[in-house]
């Protein structure tokens, strides 16, 4: 095993002025020692990592990294700037910089000798030397762990011979604190990776083995059941059901909200550390509820949790599974309507009459695969909201209930009652105490026979029609909104989607303008319009502004205002989250000012959207498209002017903190 750090890859006059070059000037000496294959392709893989989450730590310390293919063998550079460079922290520019990269799928000997560096970062004497050696080849040996700091002033000091890949080193130091963590979102888009990349920086400055497993609605790839053995602590950042709980059985377990995973990862990896040991087993976070009751960024999901909390949980977690089949059966929907009409609708079927080379026998094709894909979301929206109430034996119900509810015209306000019922019907099944002989059967075939007839009668008889009365009258009453009433709901959507950019509130106009998609109408089209309308405004606006009045921004949130405009296109509303994380009072206002506007318009032009997702990917397949784009046009300059303004107000980041951008001075100069 080859050393994880040598003489050749350690820079001691580091001149780069900004991240990206300082990553670029080091990444360049791991490519001269073969341990990167691809530069380019690195580098792109170090700056999506960046752009999710800054990598400064307090201190005086950068720790770009990330885990790429192009990687050959897990290796680290070090370098050390005069000037400083900005990478995010809180205190101003880093001025020892190290570029961690691992290969994409780094093992667990090397994850500790990682981990071993970040325990050493918070020793000031080991940064100290650091500051003032003058020999490459002696700082390797440092931070290796070979040489003391004490050591490190003896610039004529000879490198002692390594023992391979710092093993020495390894052995000396005490076991490291191993973590494994979930993290999860209803869409797995933004929250579910930002909480994992938070979560992965806070555990290397705090010396902590960490291996994160992201689940979201794109799947997952489940952590390597001796890496769970091993692990002294769990962690769990989820806004749906994490899936297969049982393999964590057994250890102390922080269980809370995505957000939190995000804005307070020290936090939750100390009260890790606190519970392993108090020697507790399972649990949910301390100040879970508390965090709960303040933002929503700590909502435990524990038996103990606020139902509320517990509710919206069950009910993402159904959503989560539905976005995949409106995604897909509303685009090829809006791509059929795009080749062959709105009367493709009413083609025969493509199983008696295909015409290879027709263009209106393909738009039947995509109209009727689209057709298909509809008709599960209402079952899988029910089923897995069950599935989350009640893990695997819920399915049948829950799908059972869902079938039901499209049977009775109940739609997505059935799905989602049905879903609840079903979970219901079983968690008080598994309640009731059972004979051992028949436990083995109970989850495959006891539980699922009679919570489906328990179920069934329910939407059949008891619930089903009233539902299917209220589904009705609330189809009625979108259709029939127009003028001030249209306008009113536009503005609420807004408010809606902007306040929190993908936290509870955003999901829940999501999921109402979804449901909607189930069995579409003028009124839900128009209402999926201005949903996603509102919700490309926040990171659009953030965009928009780092560009007009740059000075007004930090470095680091000029960078993201650069991937702001992309993620802004693309309708991860996420993508303003850093911003209003550094700024809430001025930005959050406006961008829900801004999204008002957007969603307001958006209703008053009668635009319609079939699409649950896609930006402005998806305007040609949107009614009244030139319109649309004024709507989001008109939101983002609002919203613009308004953190413009606001900002403005007070001095700008230079001025009230003239040693953000100030040169740190190591003490060897």
């Amino acid at each position: 095993m080859s050393e994880l750090i040598t003489a050749e890859l350690v820079d001691l006059d580091l001149s780069a002025e900004t991240k990206s070059a300082a990553a670029r000037s080091l990444a360049e000496r791991m490519v001269a020692a073969g341990r990167v294959s691809d530069l380019d392709g690195f580098l792109a893989d170090v700056a999506a990592r960046e752009a999710q989450m800054p990598t400064g730590l307090d201190g005086g310390i950068g720790i770009p990294h990330c885990r790429s293919e192009h990687v050959t063998e897990p290796s680290l550079a070090f370098g050390r700037s005069a000037r400083g460079i900005d990478f995010g922290a809180a205190d101003g520019p880093a001025d020892l910089v190290f570029l961690i990269a691992a290969p994409a799928g780094a093992d667990e000997d090397h994850l500790t000798i990682l981990s071993g560096l970040a325990r050493r970062l918070t020793d000031p004497d080991f940064t100290g030397a650091l500051r003032v050696e003058r020999d490459p080849g002696a700082a390797a040996a440092l931070i290796r762990g070979e040489r003391l700091p004490a050591d490190a002033t003896d610039a004529g000091d000879s490198v002692p011979e390594p023992s391979g890949a710092g093993a020495a080193a390894g052995d000396e130091q005490e076991e490291p604190f191993r973590i494994v963590a979930v993290t999860s979102c209803p869409t797995g888009i933004a929250h579910t990776y930002m909480a994992a990349e938070s979560l992965e920086a806070a555990a290397l400055a705090d010396g902590v083995v960490l291996s994160v497993e992201t689940q979201g609605s794109a799947g997952f790839e489940r952590l390597d059941p001796a890496v769970i053995a091993a692990a002294d602590a769990v962690i769990w950042a989820h806004d749906v059901e994490v899936r297969e709980k049982a393999r964590f059985g057994g250890k102390p377990v922080v269980d809370v909200g995505v957000k939190a995973g995000i804005n307070r990862p020290a936090e939750l990896i100390a009260e890790a550390r606190r519970k392993a040991g108090r020697g507790e087993v399972g649990g949910t976070s301390d100040a879970a509820e508390d965090a709960a009751g303040a933002d929503g960024t700590g909502a435990s999901h524990g038996a103990s949790a606020h139902v509320g909390v517990r509710l919206r949980t069950y009910l993402m977690s159904g959503v989560s599974y539905m976005v995949p089949f409106v995604a897909a059966g509303g685009l090829l929907i809006a791509l059929s309507f795009a080749i062959g009409g709105y009367e493709i609708a009413n083609a025969p079927s493509v199983a008696d009459h295909f015409v290879w080379g027709e263009a209106d026998s393909w738009a039947a094709l995509l109209n009727q695969i689209g057709t298909a894909a509809f008709g599960f979301l209402v079952p899988v929206l029910a089923g897995y909201i069950a599935y989350g109430m009640a893990d695997r034996p819920a399915l049948v119900p829950g799908f059972v209930g869902g079938a039901i509810a499209l049977t009775v015209d109940a739609g997505f306000l059935g799905g989602l009652v049905a879903g609840l019922l079903a979970g219901a019907v079983v968690m008080a099944i598994q309640r009731m105490k059972v004979h051992r002989t028949l436990r083995g059967i109970m989850p495959v075939l006891v539980i699922p026979l009679i919570a489906s007839v328990a179920v069934g009668f329910l939407m059949f008889i008891v619930v089903g029609k009233p539902i299917a009365s209220l589904q009705q009258a609330l189809t009625d009453w979108l259709n029939g909104l127009s003028g001030s009433n249209a306008v009113i709901l536009g503005v609420v959507l807004g408010l809606m989607m902007c306040f929190d950019m993908g936290g509870p509130l955003n999901k829940v106009a999501y999921a109402f303008a979804v449901g909607g998609l189930a069995d579409p109408t003028p009124g839900s089209l128009k209402v999926m319009a201005a949903v996603m309308a509102a919700g490309m405004v926040p990171p659009l606006a953030m965009a928009l502004a780092t560009t007009v009045r740059r000075r007004l921004f930090t470095r680091a949130e000029q960078e993201n205002g650069r991937a702001a405009w992309v993620l802004g296109a693309s309708f991860i509303s996420e993508g303003a989250i850093p911003f209003a994380a550094a700024d809430p009072l001025r930005v959050i206002p406006s961008v829900m000012a801004g999204g008002a506007v957007t969603g307001a318009l958006s209703m008053a032009f009668g635009c319609t959207l079939r699409a649950p997702h896609g930006g402005v990917f998806v305007v040609p397949l949107i009614g009244q498209p030139f319109l649309y784009l004024l709507a989001i046009a008109a939101g983002t300059a609002v919203a613009t002017t308004l953190v413009v303004t606001l900002k403005g107000l007070r001095r700008s980041p230079e001025e009230a903190a003239p040693t953000a951008d100030r040169p740190k001075i190591p003490a060897a100069a």
